[in-house]
């Protein structure tokens, strides 16, 4: 027996997971890449090996490889698709080759499964089955590395010997760059309607008209339905299983009408009758608004089964979607006789989240891997009930990542509650706080926007946002709208928090502040009819107040309490009505924190010889010695700060 340690790596993982076109596909590429870094890791333990870290989940292994059975097997990915076994004590006949044909044989049965139930049945030609062979085959980028210096997998990675195949024909709808099956010439040509008609006419929900699948689309898009007979022999003598699964996911729009559907308060034949319009205007639901937590505690089977997407204007207003105007006109009027006035805000909320520092914590302290794995289990063991009681959909949990779709009124909360139970666990673990943080991505998204826009979109939210330029442990938030990025905002988490309020923003409580403050909607809990002449200028007011771009030596012409009365004035004359009328101490009152969220802060580490710009600055909450970190605040006021307040404040709405 020798000490080893075994690097593996298992790619393209934005290029299987970001590519989706609905929101079960986008579950759908994260699940299975779970799945086979799961192969991977039972390859290393087939062969004697131990997993230090990260420690794998027995239980999701135990399901993998039949241990387990029934009705309840794991729903979402928890394995990262990247892994070193520590001192892998294995024999000296240790074949890393087997981890590698372990993955490829799960990915070969799994494709081999989907064809014979989806596509033999409809006799495709010799030319589909050589595409489908050659894109099966040519997908996944596989790395490994036996030996003890941390950097030989990222030097095998730069290789560079995976070679994807090369593709003709027409494209895939999903996956750029893909041949789709048919090998149809060009978009025009006759082949293509004709293969994909049956296909499309035998599970219409599963394929939208004009959509054109390449191999592993095809596999992400009807995998389930093979997954739960799969068993299929690997190397080293044991046999991977599937389970059941249910594929169903909300869509962009149920996230999005979620909680206007929970509040419709119409009687239960009014919400019937809803349902029931809705369904003959655009033939049957998904139900997936039942998946989601506030819908589902309504107990309204009416809101369960209800098509949402026929609550929205720009659905029913799409004479291709909906020709029928007379159906249409009946969906307008079962919604007011539902109890909802207009519709639900389209927008809907990606949080994208990712452990800081591991890296460090792992060269710093020799004991810290089995500390480490046992931190992240507990935490993942808790992120999916913590998404489900934030109205949410979970789509992958682990390690240290997180991803999932949410409403727009739950993304915030849910960010800063899962970032809570992060720290807490490497508490527990270490004994002490500060030994790992959590940075997050929450991007909200128009229904119009394509997902894997989103998902590319919120991937550099994190990334270069709330990690580079905000210096990790942070928080970045972006609006997206048909017409480009609507405002992009980031803070530190300790200057993000409310200090009274740990799990939740000073941002959202202000923005509850302000609508609470506005006519009505305090007894209504409608949205707040804010005055656009305020926020709009709010622009305009700061480049008056703030001091000359890159001149950070020269004053402002106000400080900050000036600043606070001039646009509590400013606020009190925009025209806004009010439930009591407002004093200029409550305008100020209101104004005060606004402001404060809208300096730029970014923390640095005391050993980072980083240039700074800005004054240093210390929470109002937290101690002056801040431990290894400072804190440096920009002079110059953003709007965007300001402009996500009025966003949050009316939903994503615009002022009617």
């Amino acid at each position: 027996m020798t000490d080893q340690t075994f690097h593996f790596t298992l790619g393209p993982v934005q290029g299987f997971v970001a590519q989706a076109r609905r929101t079960r596909d986008f579950w759908a590429g994260s699940f299975l890449l779970s799945w086979l870094a799961g192969a991977a890791m039972q390859a290393v333990k087939q062969q004697g090996g131990k997993i230090d870290f990260p420690t794998p989940d027995d239980t999701y292994l135990d399901w993998l490889t039949g241990a387990k059975s029934g009705a309840e097997g794991p729903r979402q990915g928890c394995i990262p698709n990247r892994f070193k076994a520590v001192k892998c004590r294995v024999p000296g006949n240790f074949k890393p080759e087997h981890v590698e044909q372990s993955v490829r044989a799960a990915w070969a049965a799994l494709a081999e499964a989907v064809w014979r139930g989806d596509l033999q049945p409809h006799h495709p030609n010799a030319e589909t089955r050589t595409i489908w062979e050659r894109q099966i085959k040519g997908f996944w980028e596989i790395s490994w590395a036996l030996g003890e210096d941390s950097s030989l997998l990222d030097r095998r990675k730069n290789w560079r010997s995976h070679l994807p195949p090369e593709e003709g024909g027409v494209k895939c709808s999903m996956m750029a760059g893909w041949q789709e099956l048919s090998g149809a010439v060009h978009p025009g040509d006759n082949h293509l309607k004709a293969f994909w008609a049956p296909i499309r006419e035998r599970d219409p929900r599963d394929f939208d008209e004009g959509e054109h699948l390449c191999a592993i689309a095809f596999i992400k898009r009807r995998f389930v339905g093979a997954f739960a007979a799969l068993s299929a022999p690997m190397p080293d003598g044991w046999t991977l299983h599937g389970w059941p699964l249910k594929g169903q996911m909300p869509s962009t729009l149920d996230l999005a009408a979620a909680h206007w559907v929970a509040g419709l308060k119409g009687s239960e034949s009014a919400l019937e009758a809803l349902r029931a319009a809705a369904e003959a205007l655009l033939d049957g639901s998904d139900r997936g608004l039942g998946l989601l937590r506030c819908v589902r505690e309504t107990r309204s089977q009416a809101l369960v089964n209800l098509h949402s997407s026929a609550l929205f204007s720009h659905v029913r207003e799409n004479t291709k979607l909906c020709p029928d105007r007379g159906r249409v006109k009946a969906v307008t009027q079962a919604i007011k006789a539902a109890g909802q006035d207009g519709e639900p805000s389209p927008f809907y909320a990606i949080l994208l989240m990712d452990g800081d520092s591991l890296g460090r914590l792992l060269q710093s302290d020799p004991n810290a891997p089995p500390k480490i794995s046992r931190a992240l289990n507990d935490f993942t063991s808790r992120v999916p009930a913590l998404v489900d009681r934030h109205n949410g959909c979970l789509i992958y949990a682990g390690g240290d990542d997180v991803l999932a779709l949410l409403p727009l009124e739950d993304a915030l909360g849910c960010a800063a509650a899962i970032r809570l139970t992060y720290l807490a666990a490497f508490q527990q673990a270490f004994g002490r706080d500060g030994c790992s943080t959590l940075s997050a991505a929450v991007t909200f998204a128009h229904v119009k926007i394509p997902l894997t826009r989103v998902l590319r979109d919120s991937h550099h939210l994190l990334d270069d946002v709330a990690k580079e330029a905000t210096g990790r442990d942070a928080l970045a938030v972006r609006v997206l709208k048909p017409s480009g990025e609507a405002l992009q905002w980031a803070r530190p988490w300790e200057c993000a928090i409310s200090p009274e309020h740990p799990r939740q923003l000073e941002i959202e409580r202000i923005a509850q502040d302000f609508a609470a403050q506005v006519c009505g909607a305090a007894k209504t809990d409608e949205r707040a009819d804010f005055s656009g002449k305020f926020f709009y200028r709010i622009r305009e007011q700061f480049a008056f107040i703030n001091p000359p771009k890159d001149q950070h030596d020269i004053e402002p012409v106000f400080d900050q309490a000036q600043a606070v009365s001039l646009l509590a004035v400013d606020y009190l004359a925009s025209g806004v009505t009010y439930e009591h009328r407002l004093t200029m101490q409550d305008a100020e009152t209101l104004i005060r924190p606004l402001l404060e969220q809208c300096y730029p802060v970014r923390r640095y580490r005391k050993d980072d010889s980083t240039h700074r710009t800005g004054i240093v600055f210390t929470p109002t909450h937290l101690p002056k010695d801040t431990g290894e970190v400072e804190f440096y605040r920009q002079p110059r006021l953003e709007a965007d700060g300001a402009l996500l307040v009025r966003f949050l404040a009316q939903k994503g709405a615009e002022t009617r």
